[in-house]
């Protein structure tokens, strides 16, 4: 078959990693980059051996004419991109969150049904060897499952800039969030009754109906519950950046071993050195039966590794028609978690789904 023609939209450290990935992957041609900085994309450019460059997303689309439309901008613009995308006939690759709305979310899937398109949201630990065994272990623990994760993020020069960026449309807690809702999700296999959340402006660098510390609290129909933080900005603390694990009545499991990087560092966001699983199962004398297992996970992929499978996963949707429906259904009940979260920050009230 021909190579797919791929317009990546959005230098910054996703769209790099996604480039790099179609530029490593035989089925796919770059026909555009496209950003609002001349300096990424000509930078980008430059590092896979030219590649043409668009300062406007329209202008793009129309010119290259592409078959794949790799998203990855700033929230509030993703909505937009994939509708154009997908009216322009062209598959689509998006970062999360899919769209601002559960609304609009729902709409852009309908789209992409009706034009028989194949749309990929950017969830990133779906693909990750070692998250996929942390959600299989999890499954074993029995019911219900209690799940404590969070990812707090020191930031400063660049990195706080994107993330005041980010804070133009959205929480940390509703944009990191919906990874690790949706592995709560995948590791239940049960539906979200209910949420509540708290959260706090700590600078005068953001709006102040924006909040840049946030916890949710979500309930589901088997009993089980789950919290998730997410903190970021100059003053956050990096003595709790990175806590996943996951307790049931048969024990529980942890990611552990995780590297003690700064939190600024995004391969640190994915990376888990181990996983190590308690057995809680005691003896006639109260002793615990068995020891702690730990599951080496040193081999796994980096980023941009981890951005290869993700593209790898498009390629074969597309070229073997696979069924996305249910991956797209999981996509809307994260977005509706983590914005029923934010609803309830608003409000100081627990949001029934």
């Amino acid at each position: 078959m021909n190579k797919l023609k791929t317009l990546v939209v959005g230098c910054g450290n996703m769209g790099i990693s996604h480039a790099r990935a179609y530029h490593q992957l035989t089925e796919f041609e770059i026909v555009g980059l496209v950003s609002r900085k001349p300096e990424s994309r000509e930078k980008l450019s430059k590092e896979l051996g030219g590649l043409p460059t668009y300062d406007n997303f329209d202008t793009a689309l129309k010119k290259s004419k592409p078959d794949v439309v790799s998203i990855n901008t700033y929230p509030d613009t993703h909505a937009d991109y994939v509708r154009k995308s997908l009216n322009a006939g062209a598959h689509v690759f998006v970062e999360k969150p899919l769209a601002l709305t559960v609304e609009e979310a729902e709409e852009l899937v309908a789209l992409a049904k009706e034009k028989n398109r194949k749309m990929v949201v950017g969830y990133i630990l779906r693909v990750h060897p070692s998250w996929t065994k942390f959600v299989e272990v999890a499954r074993t623990l029995g019911k219900p499952l209690v799940m404590r994760m969070n990812l707090n993020q020191q930031s400063s020069g660049d990195k706080w800039y994107t993330h005041k960026q980010l804070m133009n449309s959205m929480s940390p807690i509703v944009d990191c969030g919906v990874h690790y809702v949706d592995i709560m999700c995948l590791m239940t296999q049960s539906i979200p009754i209910s949420v509540s959340a708290i959260g706090a402006n700590l600078s005068k660098e953001i709006d102040a109906k924006m909040y840049n510390y946030g916890q949710l609290q979500v309930r589901f129909k088997d009993s089980s519950v789950g919290w998730y933080e997410a903190g970021w900005g100059p003053m956050m603390s990096e003595t709790a950046v990175f806590i996943k694990d996951v307790i049931g009545p048969k024990g529980a499991v942890s990611i552990s071993d995780n590297p003690k990087d700064s939190s600024q560092d995004i391969e640190g966001h994915t990376k888990t050195g181990s996983l190590q699983l308690h057995y809680s199962e005691l003896n006639e004398e109260g002793d615990f039966v068995k020891k702690n297992d730990f599951i080496r996970t040193e081999d796994e992929p980096d980023h941009d590794g981890l951005c290869l499978l993700e593209q790898e996963y498009l390629f074969n949707a597309i070229v073997n028609d696979h069924d996305l429906s249910s991956h797209l259904t999981d996509a809307i009940n994260s977005l509706k978690i983590v914005l029923a979260a934010d609803e309830s920050v608003r409000t100081g009230k627990t949001v029934i789904l």
